[in-house]
């Protein structure tokens, strides 16, 4: 009970690269957005109940919560204390969120990540720190109270069955080369680039919800999300020697098609919804991940609804035309969906072909009034959605 989270292990950031520094700071404050969002999005609550020294990462994780209970018992504190123990800011989010998210007084920010010995009691109330400063005796039944309030204010479904995530299905190369069921990877190290190519459905979409969610953690649309989100985290972590991401795709559009519109036509169901806004993440993490990335949009691809999302986040984008010699396969298109006008923003709250198109709003509406149709490189060369 003496420590409740003292953030990261310093010694071991010292020994690290700057690049795994990075990579370690963004996979944290992407983690802390998810807890942020899951309320507004879910239905799910997050309380952070506080005995002990509160510090550094450990207190970031706790501004990312809902509400913070903190034990009143003279030892148990909050605390930013980069500055007076390594002279550097807080790296994830700290200081904007207690002043933009908590609400606290700028001065009293400033003073705050000076303390190392952070601060306690009535005062991190005071302060807009923590939200209840509760007694040792009363604790545990503080917690439990403040838990069954937000439990009441959840609309997610009591009486539903989750979804067990297994292991992913994936096999690694002694040449940087992984192979996932839906997603492969080929890495050329001395090119220092990576090829992530996705794959198309398997099978048809599932009649209903409840089909859906009888397939389980093998559900196209959510097997997808899931290995593309893991490779991704792998080249962050483990390939940084990739400057270039390149994307491709094969498949059938239309049976993506299928299998999203079933999601977009449920997404009041809750499985429905965590599906879709587990794809929201997926992209956002493409969209700050920091390499050069490309697409190629070749005969026989699938960029279409969410996978067209790619083409919007990534630097360029480059599209077969016209026939190939020796290549039947079906002529290269991107078909547009309701995935890209709204339901899938970037962090700054825009679509991606907003953002695209900041200059020139006419395209985005323009680009809507072809939802579905089979864009081929002149058309979508004339609607700006490729290079």
């Amino acid at each position: 009970d003496n420590v409740f989270c003292a953030g990261a292990n310093i010694r071991m950031l010292a020994g690290a690269s700057h690049a795994h520094k990075v990579n370690f700071c963004k996979f944290t404050n992407e983690t802390r957005n998810t807890y942020e969002a899951a309320g507004a999005e879910s239905g799910q609550y997050y309380i952070c109940a506080v005995r002990g020294s509160c510090a550094g990462g450990g207190y970031e994780l706790a501004l990312a919560c809902d509400h913070i209970i903190l034990a009143d018992d003279g030892s148990s504190s909050v605390a930013l204390p980069e500055v007076p123990l390594l002279a550097v800011l807080p790296g994830t989010g700290g200081l904007t969120r207690v002043t933009d998210k908590r609400k606290m007084r700028r001065d009293r920010a400033d003073v705050f990540c000076t303390l190392e010995e952070g601060v306690r009691g009535q005062r991190a109330r005071d302060w807009r720190l923590v939200d209840d400063v509760v007694k040792n005796s009363e604790f545990e039944e503080t917690v439990a109270r403040r838990a069954a309030e937000y439990a009441a204010r959840s609309h997610r479904p009591s009486d539903a069955e989750g979804v067990k995530l297994g292991p992913l299905d994936r096999t690694f190369g002694e040449d940087g080369s992984v192979s996932y069921s839906l997603v492969e990877i080929a890495v050329d190290r001395p090119g220092r680039t990576a090829t992530i190519t996705l794959k198309g459905p398997d099978a048809p979409a599932p009649a209903d919800m409840d089909a859906f969610q009888a397939e389980g953690d093998q559900a196209y649309m959510l097997r997808l999300a899931r290995e593309l989100d893991d490779a991704i985290l792998h080249l962050r972590l483990n390939e940084r020697e990739a400057g270039l991401l390149i994307f491709r795709s094969q498949g059938d559009p239309e049976a993506l098609l299928a299998h999203e519109a079933l999601l977009r036509a449920n997404a009041d169901h809750w499985l429905a919804n965590e599906v879709l806004l587990y794809w929201k993440r997926v992209l956002k993490r493409i969209d700050v991940t920091s390499r050069s990335m490309a697409a190629l949009v070749e005969h026989g691809s699938c960029f279409a609804g969410v996978l067209a999302e790619i083409l919007f986040a990534v630097d360029r984008s480059y599209m077969m035309e016209d026939e190939f010699e020796g290549d039947n396969r079906p002529m290269a298109a991107i078909t547009l969906s309701e995935a890209n006008f709204g339901p899938m923003p970037m962090a700054n709250g825009l679509t991606r072909l907003e953002t695209r198109f900041l200059g020139e709003p006419d395209k985005v509406e323009a680009a809507r009034e072809r939802i579905g149709e089979r864009l081929e490189a002149a058309e979508a060369d004339e609607a700006g959605l490729v290079t």
